[in-house]
C-alpha cells in the first residue's frame, strides 16, 4: 500500500524529543518454554517491545519481542525501573510547605524533607492551590504546560491527563516548542515548509541503492536509534548493517562531520572529518563559496525551486553585513579544517548522488537556527533535493525515520481538552496583559523577570508572573539549563506540584508529590513503530501498582472529582473500556487497508502486524511539480532568503543564514583561558534522557565510582594528572559537579562529554552546592538561541576540570526523601 507524505503519521502524537545504543546486545527471544514458572505477558517501551515473565506477583525476567531483531541492552534496565529504590511510594508534601503553605520558606525547597499524607489530603491540597491561583490571581499565575517524553502508551499519556483535568478547572499558561529541537522546528518552516525534525525521511532502501556519498553531520544514528517516541522497532539497524557492508565494499562513502568519533563511526568504520565545536556554519559557508566561485552549484534547480539566492550571494562574497568574504581560508581559521580540504569537500558533495543527514545537537547551541538553515542552502545549491538518495534530512536518527511506513493509522489517545469549550469551572481568560503561551525554554525567565517583553518567532511575548507550576511525567530539573539559576527561580514560586513514579530532582524541589505508577503497572496499547507504523502492540499490566501509586487516569479523575467533574473527565469509562475503544477506533480507521482482529483476540495475542511499507523519497513530489506540490513556506518554494524573518528585524537571526560568534567558544574568545574545555551534553548512550537513570543495577554497568562518566581526551587528562577511574570536579562560574573520568581516544583535545539525563544530586539546597552525581546542566548556560526560536543553547558551554581531592560526598540522587514523622 503506497503512502503520501501527508498520511504517514496517522495516529502519531505530535510532541518532542530524541536519542540512544547499537545493534543486538541481547539475544532475540521467542516464546517461553513450558517449564518456566509464571506467565509471559507482552508490553512495550521507548526501548522496544518485550515479553515479561511474571511469577508470584513480580517481574522475574524480560526478553526482547521476537519481531525485534536488534534489541537494545537497555531492556535490561526495565526491572530496575519498576523496583527502583527511588520509587515514590506515597503522597508526600514538603514539610515546610505543609506547615506554612504559600508563606513557606521557599529557600528550603530541595532540602528533601517531606511528610507523608493520605491521597485525599494530597488531592485536596492540589485542588485548593489551583483554586487559590484562579481566585487570588488569575490564569496567568499557573503554568501547567511543561511536558516531556512521558512513558509509552496511548491511553495513559500523562501530559494528556494533566492537560484535560487542569483545563476543566480553568485556563493556565502553556508552552510552544520543545527542548529537543526548539531552534530547528522554528526555523525550518520558513526554509523548507515543515519542521523537518519530525518529518519522515527518504526510505533506507532507496538511500542504500542510490546514494554514493552520505554525510552524517553531527548525527550519531547507532546511539540515538535505540529509542523511539512510541514503542521502538529497531528496524533501522537492518539498514545500518547493510550500510556497513557497502562501506566495506567501497560502494558508498560515509563521512561523519563531528568534533568526536561517534558510536556510529565506530560501528560503520566510516571516515571522520574533525571540526572545531560550534563552527559548522563557517565550514558550510566556505563550501557554498567554493561551489559558487567554481560554478559547481545547480543554477537551474535554484531558479526553479528556490528564492532569495541573489540576496544571499553578496553576504557570501563579503559585500554586505560584516564585509568579510566567506572563503575557505577565512573558514579554516575558525573551524580548524584546511582550506584546500574545504574545497575538496565541496566538490565531493556535487560529484555524485549525496545524502546529507543532520543531527539535532548542532541546533542546541547559541544561534542554533543558523546551521540548520545553512545546511538547507548547501543542499539547495547541490540541487539534489527530491532525488532518490540525495538531498537533506534532519530526522534519520530519530524513532526509525527512514523505515518505510505502512500508512496504517495508529491508535489515538486520551483527549487533552474539555469536551465542551465552556466546560471549565473557572472561565476567566484575563491574563492581565501577560502572554498565555511562552517558548518552552523561557519559563525560568517568567519567574525571575515577570512582565519582561521578549521577541519570539515574530511575536512580542510578555512573560507572565508565574506563581505555581504543575509537572506530570516531566523532569525539568533534567532538561532545563543552569541549575543554580533554577534554584533562584524556585525560591520565588509559591507552589510546585509533581506527579511521577520516581524521585527525580523535580520532585525533590516540589511541594506536593503524587506517586504515579509505571507503565508496566497498568493496561494500555501503543503504536509499534512511530514512523513505520509496523503494528499495534498491547501493553499488558505486568504487576499491580506498587505501594500507593496510581495511574495518571486515576489521579486526575480524583482531582476532577474535587470540583465535581469526575464523570465528565472519564466520560464514565474505565481503563479497559478506554483501551478497547481506542483499539476499535483504530480498527475502524484501518478498515479499508488493514484488517484487524476483534479486541479480545488482539489482547490475547498482544500484537497486530501491518507488515512492511512502501519506499518513499522525501520532497520528490515537490521536485516533480513545485506549484502543485508547493512547500509550506510563505512563497511555496525553498527560501534561501526569508523576507518574513528579515522584516522581524532581529539582530541574531536575520534574512539569510549567517555566522555569529558564540558567547563561549573553544577556538578562542571570552572564557577560553579560565574554562578552556568545550562540554558536550548530548543524548545518552544508556538512557532515554533522564529515564532509566534510577535503574540501579543497570546504572552500575556504566558509572564510575557511582558517578556519571565524563569522557576525556588523554592529553588533556594527563596534563591535569587524571587517569580513568578518578573522580573529577568539573566547574565554571555557573556551578560545579563530580563525575568519573573515562579516558577515550574518541575525544580530541579541548573537548569533554557528560551525557544529559544524569540526575541532579546537590549536597544540599543552597545555591552553588556541589552536584554529587554529574548533571551537566549544573554547568550549562540558560540563554536563548536567538530572538526567533528562544530555544535552548545547552551546547554553548565552556568548563574546566581537575582531579577531586578531599572527602568524597555520598550521591544524594537516588534514595528518596527524608520523611518527617
Amino acid at each position: 500500500m503506497s503512502i503520501s507524505r501527508r498520511s504517514f503519521l496517522k495516529g502519531l502524537l505530535a510532541s518532542s524529543g530524541a536519542a540512544l545504543v547499537g545493534p543486538g546486545l541481547l539475544q532475540v527471544a521467542h516464546a517461553a518454554t513450558a517449564e518456566e514458572a509464571g506467565k509471559w505477558k507482552v508490553s512495550g517501551s521507548h526501548w522496544g517491545a518485550f515479553r515479561a515473565r511474571v511469577y508470584a506477583g513480580k517481574v522475574q525476567e524480560i526478553k526482547p519481542f521476537n519481531v525485534d531483531k536488534y534489541p537494545t541492552d537497555m531492556l535490561n534496565g526495565i526491572k530496575g525501573i519498576i523496583y527502583s529504590p527511588s520509587r515514590i511510594r506515597y503522597p508526600m508534601v514538603r514539610y515546610e510547605w505543609y506547615l506554612n503553605r504559600d508563606k513557606s520558606d521557599t529557600t528550603k525547597r530541595g532540602d528533601n524533607r517531606f511528610i507523608r499524607v493520605t491521597w485525599d489530603e494530597a488531592i485536596t491540597l492540589f485542588h485548593d492551590e489551583l483554586e487559590r491561583m484562579q481566585t487570588q490571581y488569575g490564569p496567568w499565575a499557573l503554568h501547567a504546560g511543561s511536558t516531556g517524553w512521558r512513558q509509552t502508551g496511548q491511553f495513559h499519556a500523562c501530559g494528556n491527563h494533566m492537560a484535560r483535568a487542569i483545563a476543566m478547572h480553568g485556563y493556565s499558561v502553556n508552552k510552544v516548542g520543545d527542548y529537543s529541537t526548539g531552534a530547528g522546528q522554528t526555523i525550518m518552516p520558513y526554509v523548507l515548509g515543515t519542521t523537518e525534525v519530525y518529518a519522515q525521511g527518504s526510505s533506507w532502501p532507496v538511500i542504500l541503492k542510490e546514494s554514493k556519498t552520505i554525510i552524517l553531520w553531527a548525527d550519531d544514528l547507532v546511539k540515538n536509534l535505540q529509542v523511539g517516541w512510541n514503542c521502538e522497532t529497531h528496524e533501522s539497524f537492518e539498514y545500518l548493517e547493510q550500510l556497513k557492508d557497502k562501506i566495506a565494499k567501497k560502494e558508498i562513502r560515509v563521512i561523519s562531520i563531528d568534533p568526536v568519533v561517534t558510536k556510529t563511526q565506530d560501528y560503520l568504520d566510516c571516515e571522520h572529518q574533525y571540526i572545531n565545536p560550534q563552527t559548522d556554519v563557517p565550514f558550510m559557508l566556505a563550501m557554498a563559496h567554493t561551489l559558487y566561485k567554481e560554478e559547481l552549484y545547480d543554477k537551474k534547480f535554484i531558479d526553479t525551486y528556490a528564492l532569495g539566492f541573489e540576496e544571499f550571494v553578496p553576504y557570501l562574497l563579503g559585500e554586505t553585513k560584516d564585509k568579510v568574504e566567506k572563503t575557505p581560508e577565512w573558514a579554516s581559521a575558525i573551524c580548524g579544517i584546511k582550506a584546500d580540504d574545504i574545497r575538496e569537500f565541496a566538490r565531493l558533495l556535487v560529484k555524485q548522488r549525496t545524502q546529507i543527514m543532520v543531527g539535532w545537537s548542532i541546533q542546541r547551541q547559541q544561534h542554533g537556527e543558523q546551521p540548520y538553515w545553512m545546511a538547507a542552502v548547501l543542499a539547495t545549491m547541490m540541487g539534489q533535493i527530491g532525488l532518490p538518495g540525495g538531498g537533506i534530512s534532519y530526522s534519520h536518527h530519530y524513532s526509525s525515520v527512514g523505515v518505510s511506513s505502512t500508512g496504517a493509522a495508529g491508535p489515538g489517545g486520551f483527549p487533552r481538552n474539555p469536551d465542551k469549550p465552556d466546560n471549565r469551572i473557572h472561565k476567566n481568560q484575563d491574563f492581565n496583559g501577560y502572554s498565555s503561551t511562552i517558548p518552552v525554554a523561557r519559563w525560568v525567565d517568567c519567574i525571575l523577570e515577570p512582565g519582561k517583553k521578549i521577541q519570539a518567532n515574530g511575536a512580542t511575548i510578555t512573560l507572565p508572573d508565574v506563581k505555581m507550576m504543575v509537572f506530570s511525567g516531566c523532569n525539568p530539573w533534567h532538561h532545563h539549563q543552569d541549575r543554580n539559576n533554577m534554584k533562584k527561580a524556585f525560591h520565588k514560586l509559591e507552589t510546585v506540584v509533581s506527579i511521577d513514579f520516581t524521585w527525580t530532582a523535580t520532585c525533590r524541589f516540589s511541594d506536593i508529590v503524587l506517586p504515579a505508577c509505571t507503565q508496566w503497572e497498568r493496561n494500555d496499547l501503543d503504536l509499534y513503530g512511530s514512523y513505520s507504523a509496523r503494528g499495534v502492540i498491547a501493553m499488558h499490566k505486568l504487576v499491580d501498582p506498587l505501594f500507593q501509586s496510581k495511574t495518571d487516569f486515576e489521579i486526575f479523575a480524583l482531582l476532577a472529582g474535587k470540583f465535581g467533574q469526575q464523570q465528565d473527565y472519564t466520560r464514565g469509562k474505565t481503563e479497559m473500556q478506554w483501551v478497547e475503544e481506542l483499539y476499535n477506533d483504530c480498527a475502524t480507521a484501518n478498515k479499508a487497508g488493514f484488517e484487524m482482529p476483534d479486541f479480545n483476540t488482539f489482547w490475547k495475542e498482544g500484537f497486530v502486524d501491518f507488515g512492511k511499507g512502501e519506499d518513499w523519497v522525501r520532497q520528490a513530489d515537490f521536485r516533480e511539480d513545485p506549484e502543485i506540490n508547493a512547500l509550506g513556506t510563505p512563497s511555496g518554494f525553498i527560501e534561501i532568503f526569508s523576507r518574513k524573518i528579515d522584516r522581524y528585524g532581529y539582530k541574531e537571526c536575520q534574512g539569510h543564514p549567517m555566522w555569529f560568534e558564540k558567547s563561549e567558544r573553544s577556538h578562542g574568545g571570552p572564557g577560553s583561558d579560565k574554562h578552556p574545555i568545550w562540554l558536550q551534553s548530548c543524548h545518552p548512550n544508556k538512557r532515554l534522557h533522564s529515564q532509566m537513570c534510577d535503574s540501579q543495577q543497570f546504572r552500575e554497568t556504566y558509572t564510575v565510582k557511582g558517578r556519571e562518566p565524563i569522557y576525556l581526551n588523554a592529553q588533556d587528562a594527563q596534563h591535569r594528572g587524571i587517569k580513568s577511574g578518578d573522580l573529577v570536579r568539573v566547574f565554571n562560574l555557573r556551578g560545579q559537579l563530580l563525575a568519573g573520568a573515562v579516558i577515550s581516544k574518541n575525544y580530541p583535545t579541548g573537548v569533554a562529554r557528560i551525557e544529559e539525563g544524569a540526575w541532579y544530586a546537590p549536597i544540599d539546597e543552597s545555591i552553588g552546592s556541589l552536584d554529587t552525581y554529574g548533571d551537566p546542566n549544573t554547568l550549562t548556560q540558560d540563554i536563548p538561541t536567538s530572538e526567533l526560536a528562544q530555544a535552548t543553547s545547552a551546547n554553548t558551554c565552556q568548563v574546566e576540570y581537575e582531579k577531586f581531592t578531599g572527602k568524597v560526598p555520598a550521591v544524594t540522587a537516588f534514595n528518596g526523601p527524608n520523611e518527617v514523622a
